[in-house]
């Protein structure tokens, strides 16, 4: 018997409130019924952005709160989209808004559960990646079990990557079996590239279609240096975040972009930040993944949407097909809300949502806390 369940996602790009409702039939089955987007006006991202740069105790309450109220304001909004009521709802997943990751030690996701639930009258999972590193894992990626139970190819090996505000890839050996499944953060995704965009021109939200980046001529010298750095060349399981790639990281990018190349334009540091991206994420792939020509690689997230990045992504991995997740099945922006949709459902279900070689933990675990 087939259930519905809304997941929310909230990533690194700070984009808004993705809102994915999904009728999940059982362990390999998932299908998406509606996808609605919630924006973050400008005051709402300031706000997230300054809190996790340094909020009080109190801003960070009031945070929880309000990415609670915003959380269920986007749920709503869905359901009304798809004219569902939510009593017809198995529950809400809400993966929250990562306010802090520090891999193996602490993560902290805020959007109050117990909010949600008052406003919708549903149970919420929430808290998804806590038990992962209490069990010594990463507590990211976490959507490799999605990846792997829903996304990988019935016969051979796949890879989906997807590039929000951090990239992270997976390898599927085959649909359905999490044997061999690993998966890694393989460092900025669009987060970079977006803050330095926005650096150069605060009226813009990010760099529309890449048409900057193809502008510009990125800076070598420094992308040597950079892709030197310990994050890149470490072994997986590794995860990441805006702790290590944010707008600090940004603002020091464009620095060094203009003492190694004086009198350097705007979009030369857009270019920068992109070829930072593609090279850190074709190195991954050629590093750690299964060599062999023909592989599929799936791409969804923010970076889908940027023919730059895809353009150079095809170039550098030519020996994969590289090409968008929803030439394989729905709108890849809907991806994550899915995926943690998917994993509300097994929490309910009281089966396992980590993969232990994606996230290093001593071994599977039921993820999520349950708020009726």
């Amino acid at each position: 018997m087939s259930v519905l369940v809304v997941g929310l996602m909230s990533g690194t790009s700070l984009d808004g409130i993705d809102a994915a409702l999904v009728e999940i039939g059982h362990a390999s089955e998932a299908r998406l019924v509606a996808f609605h987007t919630h924006p973050y006006s400008l005051e709402r991202r300031t706000l997230i952005a300054e809190s996790i740069a340094g909020g009080t105790t109190q801003e960070l309450a009031m945070l929880h709160h309000e990415l609670g109220e915003w959380s269920a304001e986007a749920a709503r909004e869905l359901l009304r989209l798809a004219d569902v009521e939510p009593r017809q709802l198995a529950c809400v997943a809400s993966h929250g808004q990562t306010v802090w990751h520090e891999p193996g030690r602490a993560t902290l996701q805020l959007g109050c559960a117990a909010t949600i639930a008052e406003r919708l009258g549903v149970r919420v999972v929430s808290d998804f990646r806590s038990r992962d590193v209490a069990a010594g894992g990463q507590g990211a990626p976490l959507v490799p079990m999605a990846d792997a139970m829903l996304f990988g190819h019935p016969e051979r090996g796949r890879a989906l990557l997807n590039v929000g505000g951090m990239a992270n890839v997976t390898w599927v050996p085959r649909r359905g079996a999490l044997e061999g499944v690993y998966a890694f953060d393989t460092g900025p995704g669009v987060a970079v590239i977006d803050a330095v965009t926005r650096l150069t021109d605060p009226s813009a939200r990010y760099d529309v279609d890449g048409r900057r980046a193809a502008a510009g001529a990125a800076v070598e010298s420094l992308l040597e240096r950079l892709l030197a750095a310990e994050y890149f060349m470490a072994a997986p399981p590794k995860s990441t975040g805006r702790e290590a790639f944010g707008d600090a990281y940004a603002a020091d990018l464009m620095h060094g972009v203009r003492e190694e190349r004086p009198g350097a334009s705007h979009d030369d540091c857009v270019a920068t930040a992109l070829e930072l991206t593609v090279r850190s994420v074709a190195d991954a792939v050629g590093r750690w993944l299964p060599p062999g020509p023909g592989h599929d690689l799936l791409v969804a997230g923010g970076g889908a949407r940027n023919p730059t990045l895809m353009a150079r992504l095809g170039t550098l991995l030519g020996e994969w097909t590289v090409r968008p997740f929803e030439d394989e099945f729905f709108d890849g922006d809907a991806k994550e809300a899915v995926a943690f949709a998917y994993l509300g459902w097994r929490a309910l279900e009281g089966l396992s949502g980590n993969v232990p070689a994606a996230t290093g933990a001593q071994g599977p675990r039921v993820l999520g806390t349950v708020t009726c």
